[in-house]
């Protein structure tokens, strides 16, 4: 507890909302992230805006439908996207505690400025991951293959530092979400799960949600109990309830109203709180 009051009292913005051990700031996560201390966060999860809301179709319900997620998602040009992703990557870095990690996630639009921006800002990469989604949408121009993953980036702050990997609890823990993850056995760097259930979308959805299994995965395998887990494109923070299931602390950051309002929904519904 003391080291997240440490970090929320530097942070001069009031806080969205705040109970137990879960805050949500409203503001540009650039601005929140400046008033982190140094060296203080254990591990950070970000998804990044994709830069898809310019023009671009995806499949709903069977159907081509345009994708216009909302202004935080509209393009800025190549060189502009590239000069922002490289700013809050930098940002991330300064905050996070010498062995701390950082994972992003992301399709072929973004991941790879988001690979190349971390490497100019000195982290060092671990892995990346191939999360495969057995009930992807079907590609309905019939032009190219299904996109059915995503890639998540593991990285961490220095080269030299000592990360935290729970490598037991994941070789032998109970993963019945991931067919292919075989009992007793190393876990692999392709993880099977679909996207998220009707239940994790009852108070609304966001377009980017992640589903909990997949956040409770990251969180365990790289953080311990108490550790403080910041996202800083928190959406409807199934980051911040991974967090809360599995007792860590949690910061994050989202300029949506909407999206904060859900995060709220989910995380008192989370804890049976009116």
């Amino acid at each position: 507890m003391a080291a997240k009051n440490k970090i929320l009292s530097n942070i001069k913005n009031k806080p969205y909302f705040v109970k137990d051990n879960f805050v949500l700031y409203k503001n540009d996560c650039l601005k929140i992230l400046e008033q982190i201390p140094e060296n203080s966060i254990d591990m950070i999860f970000a998804d990044p805006p994709y830069f898809l809301s310019s023009g671009t179709f995806s499949c709903q319900n069977g159907k081509m439908v345009s994708v216009k997620k909302g202004n935080w998602d509209l393009s800025n040009g190549l060189k502009k996207d590239f000069d922002f992703h490289i700013a809050w990557t930098k940002a991330c870095h300064r905050v996070l505690k010498p062995g701390g990690t950082i994972w992003i996630s992301g399709t072929y639009h973004s991941i790879y400025q988001c690979g190349f921006a971390l490497q100019v800002n000195k982290f060092h990469i671990l892995n990346d991951i191939a999360w495969f989604k057995p009930n992807a949408s079907p590609n309905l121009s019939c032009r190219f293959f299904t996109a059915s993953h995503e890639t998540l980036i593991w990285a961490r702050k220095d080269k030299k530092g000592k990360h935290k990997f729970n490598y037991k609890l994941m070789k032998e823990g109970n993963w019945p979400e991931d067919f292919i993850k075989k009992p007793g056995l190393q876990m692999r760097s392709v993880w099977a799960m679909g996207t998220p259930k009707p239940a994790e979308k009852k108070f609304g959805k966001h377009p980017t949600q992640k589903p909990i299994d997949l956040l409770v995965r990251i969180v365990m395998a790289s953080t311990d109990k108490n550790d403080v887990v910041l996202d800083p494109f928190a959406g409807s923070s199934t980051t911040g309830l991974a967090s809360a299931l599995n007792n860590r602390k949690f910061i994050g950051i989202d300029l949506e109203k909407q999206y904060l309002d859900l995060s709220v929904k989910r995380f008192k519904d989370l804890k049976n709180i009116k």
